[in-house]
């Protein structure tokens, strides 16, 4: 696509600047919607998850090295105090061959992430290097277990450092077979050959790796202080950092105490910062893809619904298909709607798709996170079991117990592991708990916690304060609520409609009282316009009618340079053009009632009005939650761009199964509202027909609706005055032939 409108003015700017160098281009597709979430998952899940345990694997594979794996435990003797086996010399060399090479592909991986190595290099490095490393840790755990097995084997046990090393094996064939699915996606062309993150997404490795050396070296250095076993302080510090607090293990040198205070307040922050960047992964990137992905889904199985059920006549665009000479009533349906209003019947069938889309995945985000959090609970439980039933004789409850307390991070330290399964268990099951009850606790904030919220809030409208709608509607709003949207659906209309329901706030009173004004004047206008169709009905059947019904500008002029539309006067009954206009007032006056200021008749107004719009969307921009415009705030935005709501010519009925490589240039608002300055014709031609409800909606636009809005000015803002600047261009040229000659 061209760059004619100055799209594209800023990112000129910046390479110029940079001597010609290019850009790294935004990766993030344009209609998210469109493409199966399994390609999202491999191109942008998959590598924050593999940078994320990447490191966690390589740390317990230090874990895994320092130590020996055997240990003698004699019967009635401590677990604490039992004697290491030194490992054999191959074994640990192997071993160490095998970190070097985790090491190199988590750098190979890092580098990739910060763009210094190019993705073709970077990732078979990481996934062979990963892979490599599995294999190694399997078969050496594997001949531990087996040649390397002493006797008595009840006198001998197996020590964390052993159980370090099965945890990092499957750490690395999880995370290189994820990225063997990210490769081949890339190599199969379903998305550029680069990992589709945000800069702070891009760093969360390097996050990661710096919380895990944190970790690891002060866990050396409070075990040299206090003379733990170098496992047993990993331990230590993980339950330190996670803030769980066992007790079991306590610093008790004054200089363990002091140096305890500003590790734990540094290492707690260094793991917020890790935690909220996964959570932004998964409850920012993860829910804004997985909604445009279920509307999407949503849309098309509404569509399919109401076309088998014969109930799709409000997709057909209202067309005024009578004879030449026959006088024209407005283009109707069955219905009795126009082109307008059946515009906006389509705009609330497209805000309810929306609203069901994300309450669905809202509960779907709940059932998934909570069941991931009660299968790390009731198998964590289970392992715990298995590691300590032999040493302290603990019952599934116990292990039930232990596990909760550990979940909430409440750590009583009534009960605590002693084995050394158990307790590096605990470390690797802890890794994995914590970022999923965080998780877990954001999603109830969104749907239980919300819902208990909302809730409280109706009865007290139905009882102790009442709202302004009156006792009945509340009624049925709460009635409404409490069945999940079943009773009451059609007579209650949300305000505003949109994702999260009361998703739009109005803070400023002055606002609303200028759209009263203005309704009062459109109101009374109407009913001036009513009463001349009936004096003047009998004459205008006679004469000739426009083919077109009543729309509050002509969307042809708005794109010229020299007209942007009619003026609030032109449809006055005593304007020269109204006679013709008025027989279209013959249903229930034509003219939608709806808050529609008019487009200024010059073009220094309209540019005028252009910067004002472009203002005001900025400061909607900052709205939280991001603002959702209404039916006839886009019909304004749209006439601003070149595009009409009353125009059944501009619209197409929605399909449901129309895809993107099919319809690619049939349909698509992302790329129909450019609105350049071009002329009337080139502009009518180049403007694809869409739907509301169609797969090219703005509504199912990966952007925000304030930021499509807000680019869409500018560029009509930017191709008016590149108009202004050719035709000053073109009358300064010819003023200076008239003077040459």
């Amino acid at each position: 696509m061209n760059d004619a409108g100055g799209d594209r003015v800023e990112g000129h700017a910046q390479a110029a600047e940079l001597g010609g160098k290019k850009l790294p281009e935004n990766n993030e597709p344009e209609h998210p919607h469109l493409d199966p979430s399994r390609w999202w998952f491999a191109s942008s899940a998959f590598p924050m998850i593999a940078g994320t345990l990447g490191p966690v694997a390589s740390a317990f594979s230090i874990c895994a090295l320092v130590k020996p794996w055997r240990q003698y435990y004699p019967p009635g003797t401590d677990v604490d105090m039992a004697e290491f086996i030194v490992d054999p010399p191959w074994l640990t060399a192997i071993n160490a061959v095998q970190l070097a090479i985790a090491i190199a592909a988590n750098l190979a991986l890092l580098l990739n992430m910060t763009r210094r190595l190019r993705f073709s290099i970077a990732q078979p490095v990481t996934i062979v290097g990963w892979y490599v490393s599995a294999l190694t840790l399997i078969a050496l755990t594997a001949t531990a277990s087996g040649p390397l097995v002493m006797q008595p084997a009840d006198e001998y046990i197996w020590s964390q450092a052993f159980y370090y090393g099965i945890y990092s094996a499957v750490l690395y064939f999880v995370v290189a077979s994820l990225m063997v699915v990210t490769f081949m996606g890339a190599q199969r062309s379903h998305y550029p050959k680069d990992f589709i993150l945000t800069p702070s997404q891009r760093t969360l490795m390097l996050q990661t790796i710096s919380f895990l050396m944190y970790l690891l070296v002060g866990a050396l250095v409070f075990s040299r202080m206090e003379g733990w076993n170098y496992l047993d302080a990993v331990y230590w510090a993980a339950v330190t950092l996670f803030t769980v607090g066992f007790g079991d293990f306590t610093a008790t040198s004054t200089l363990g105490r002091a140096l305890l205070l500003p590790y734990s307040l540094i290492g707690i922050i260094s793991l917020g910062l890790v935690i909220g960047s996964i959570r932004s992964l998964v409850l920012e990137r993860g829910r804004h893809r997985l909604d445009a992905r279920m509307v999407e889904k949503k849309r098309r199985q509404m569509l399919r619904h109401m076309t088998m059920k014969g109930n799709d006549e409000i997709l057909v665009p209202v067309r005024n298909g009578g004879p030449p000479g026959v006088p024209s009533l407005p283009p109707s349906n069955s219905s009795g709607l126009t082109e307008f209003e059946r515009r906006g019947e389509e705009f609330k069938l497209m805000r309810k798709i929306q609203e069901d889309a994300a309450r669905r995945r809202r509960w779907l985000a709940m059932a998934v996170s909570s069941s991931t959090w009660l299968v790390l609970w009731m198998v964590g439980a289970r392992i715990f079991l298995s590691f300590e039933r032999p040493y302290q004789s603990w019952t599934y409850f116990d292990a039930f117990y232990f596990a909760f307390v550990s979940l909430t991070t409440i750590g009583y330290g009534d009960v605590t592991p002693v084995s050394n399964g158990g307790k590096s268990f605990w470390v690797f099951w802890a890794l994995l708990a914590l970022p999923t009850m965080t998780v877990l606790i954001s999603n109830a904030g969104d749907t239980i916690v919300k819902w208990v919220r909302d809730a409280t809030d109706q009865i007290a409208t139905v009882t102790i304060l009442p709202g302004e709608r009156g006792f009945r509607k509340d009624l049925k709003q709460f009635l409404r609520m409490l069945s999940c949207g079943t009773l009451f659906e059609e007579e209650i209309e949300e305000s505003p409609p949109g994702f999260l329901g009361n998703a739009q706030r109005i803070n400023d009173s002055t606002e609303e009282e200028e759209e009263e004004d203005i309704e009062g004047t459109l109101k009374q206008d109407e009913n001036e316009l009513a009463a001349e169709v009936e004096e003047n009905m009998a004459s205008e059947f006679t004469k000739d009618q426009p083919k077109r019904a009543i729309t509050f500008s002509d969307h042809a002029s708005v794109a010229s340079g020299s007209s942007h539309g009619k003026s609030r006067n032109s449809l006055r009954p005593n304007s020269p053009s109204s006679s013709s206009q008025l027989l279209k007032m013959t249903r229930a006056v034509s003219i939608p009632r709806q808050i529609m200021p008019d487009i200024p008749s010059n073009a220094a107004d309209y540019h005028v009005t252009l910067i004002e719009e472009v203002g005001r969307v900025t400061q909607h921009l900052k709205c939280h939650p991001p603002r959702k415009y209404t039916f006839n705030e886009w019909a304004w935005y749209l006439r601003l761009i070149g595009e009409d709501e009353g125009d059944a010519d501009r619209h197409m009925r929605a399909l449901p199964h129309s895809h993107q490589r099919r319809h690619k240039h049939r349909e698509g608002a992302g790329e129909g509202f450019e609105g350049k300055g071009r002329d009337e014709g080139e502009e009518r031609d180049s403007m694809p027909q869409w739907s509301w409800v169609g797969s090219r909606s703005p509504l199912m636009n990966s952007q925000e609706e304030a930021e499509w809005i807000l680019e869409k000015l500018t560029q009509k803002l930017t191709g008016e005055l590149r108009g202004v600047r050719k035709a000053e261009q073109r009358r300064k040229s010819i003023f200076g032939k008239k003077d040459h000659g």
